[in-house]
């Protein structure tokens, strides 16, 4: 199965996407939500006004998308479901500065990027031993 890896990130005016392995697909939003969404539809539209065998090989057999978000577009799109104090607790790093990476104000260096991937994957690979 191929992988679309599709990038989430802040412009400096709107948010945008795009397939960084598929020409072709992109999308924009004034938020991140929008933005993979727009994306979404546009690989979709992409997909069926093609005739299979006109489409990039990636896409003419079974494919699955993956995102790539940059740390503010990541804090922006979860903010419903992961609060700053939660994050906090999640990833050791204090609100304020997680506040000033989902503002665009600083962004973080690439041991924070990597501190924040890993502490999220931590917390997912928890996630999944849970039983209810």
């Amino acid at each position: 199965m191929e992988i679309i890896n599709i990038v989430v990130e802040k412009s400096a005016d709107y948010y945008d996407a795009y397939a960084e392995n598929c020409e072709g697909i992109y999308g924009a939003g004034e938020t991140a939500e929008q933005a993979k969404e727009n994306a979404l539809d546009g690989l979709r539209l992409f997909v069926e006004s093609r005739p299979v065998e006109s489409l990039p090989k990636i896409l003419q057999g079974e494919y699955q998308v993956k995102f790539q978000y940059d740390v503010q577009s990541f804090l922006n799109y979860y903010e419903k479901i992961f609060s700053k104090p939660a994050l906090q607790r999640i990833t050791g790093i204090n609100q304020k500065l997680l506040h000033h990476y989902s503002s665009g104000l600083k962004k973080p260096r690439v041991m924070q990027r990597k501190r924040i991937e890993k502490a999220l994957h931590r917390f997912g690979k928890e996630l999944l031993t849970v039983e209810l």
